[in-house]
């Protein structure tokens, strides 16, 4: 045997459950399996995270490919044991897009985003993680010895993102038990969607060959910090020039983004399942957690939902390019591809009808009454998953961007996943959810 035969190469996806699941091949099979793919089975969106199926409209019916992006390969490990991974695109037998991918639903909502706007976005998501049942050090926030703890496995997980598309920029010990902070340079368009996850399975991978593992669950302890996902958007056109930023507005928004920032925020409580689509995920999105609890803009503000990003004038001349914005209501129990196209799909909404979003706040919303957030456009978004989940189901704009179909789909998938956590405490829950993410 040939050692292209005997090596392997792992084609994957980013369900519903955001999970990375996938079929190998070959190595030698290369060229023929980026033009047919792989067999899928239409029934494999409804596995839960849970491993369990939810209701499906496919049944035992139908047939899918899973084809490889050549331009997504890239390496596990180094010499023996070494895995070439690559992403993949679920799509029909015919050759079409098949409409549960969400790397598919992603790329649409970009195309969307240019044809009508000529604008593509560039991006980054910025990940916290835990350390599953390592000693936690005590008085270590933001600690030096905690960094040193993981400095081992921190530069090889960083030398390994530097061979990939992922390209690392900054990584820290953060504020919370065992908690890290990994950030990554911004890419352009689809490329950064792929980026977040291919960060996952390298920190998952590396940190197991040495000796420790990951957890990006949303919360480990309900006592306890959370884990998100913020993910930093900005604009530019065809021409590569920055489109985000405008020097005249008293916050540094172009009316691009004002009006995008409108749409998201706009939208927020209807596309939140799709953001924060774990049971637990609603454990971290309340006051005070440093998350998100409202619909609200924020400047240099980490509770809000939508926040303004600063730059440094120390660079004067690159601020147009600096300039961006976060959105923090999202974490790691969703597929990147989803959550991000749910934020593209309002930003583009926002943009088409010139929705203005709310005054940017620097207060304590939650000091406020219902009145007095209604007042001035606040809303305190869905308190737990079924509430979400019913706000999506509801949302005729979220089914006009997903699909009817999609949208029926994913809600049922969801059922399924809060189905297996019944009789179970939060404590319990928790558990579950941090050996699966």
């Amino acid at each position: 045997m040939s050692t292209a035969d005997a090596n392997m190469i792992f084609v994957a996806t980013s369900d519903l459950a955001g999970l990375v699941r996938g079929k190998s091949f070959p190595a030698s099979e290369w060229e023929k399996r980026c033009e047919r793919g792989v067999g899928w089975t239409p029934t494999n969106v409804q596995i839960t995270c849970f491993d369990t199926i939810a209701d499906s409209p496919f049944g035992s019916l139908g047939d899918l490919a899973l084809v490889p992006d050549s331009g997504t390969r890239f390496q596990l490990g180094q010499g023996a044991g070494a895995l070439d991974v690559v992403l993949g695109d679920i799509q029909t037998l015919e050759g079409a897009p098949w409409e549960y991918c969400t790397r598919a639903i992603a790329k649409r909502a970009l195309t969307e985003l240019h044809d009508l706007f000529g604008a593509s976005v560039v991006s980054a998501f910025e990940h916290e993680f835990q350390l599953k049942d390592v000693p936690v050090r005590a008085g270590d926030s933001f600690g030096l010895k905690g960094f040193r703890d993981g400095q081992v496995w921190a530069e090889a997980l960083l030398a390994e993102l530097a061979r990939t598309s992922c390209k690392p920029d900054t990584f820290m010990k953060e504020y919370g038990p065992s908690q890290y902070e990994v950030t990554n340079k911004p890419a352009q368009d689809i490329t950064a969607v792929d980026n977040a996850v291919i960060l996952r399975i390298l920190t998952d991978d590396v940190l197991r060959r040495h000796g420790v593992a990951a957890s990006f669950s949303p919360i480990l302890d309900p006592e306890s910090v959370g884990n998100g996902v913020h993910i930093h958007f900005s604009f530019v056109g065809d021409d590569g020039e920055p489109l985000t930023h405008d020097a005249s507005d008293p916050h540094g928004m172009s009316t691009l983004t004002r009006h995008f920032i409108g749409g998201v925020l706009e939208h927020l409580d209807q596309i939140l399942a799709l953001l924060a689509p774990s049971a637990i995920s609603y454990l971290r999105l309340t006051p005070h957690r440093w998350s998100a609890a409202f619909n609200n803009l924020g400047y240099r503000d980490r509770e809000a939902s939508v926040r303004i990003c600063p730059v440094s004038a120390r660079d004067s001349d690159a601020i147009a390019r600096q300039f961006n914005f976060e959105v923090r209501a999202v974490d790691a129990a969703a597929s990147p591809y989803l959550a991000f196209a749910a934020i593209v799909f309002a930003g583009s909404h926002g943009i088409r009808h010139q929705i203005e979003p709310p005054a940017p706040t620097q207060e304590d919303l939650s000091l406020l009454s219902s009145d007095e957030l209604a007042k001035r456009g606040f809303k305190r978004l869905p308190q737990s998953l079924e509430q979400a989940l019913a706000a999506l189901d509801g949302s005729k704009a979220v089914r006009d961007w997903f699909g009817s179909d999609f949208v029926d789909v994913y809600i049922a998938h969801k059922k399924g996943e809060l189905q297996h956590l019944e009789g179970r405490d939060w404590t319990g829950k928790c558990n579950l959810y941090k050996e699966i993410y």
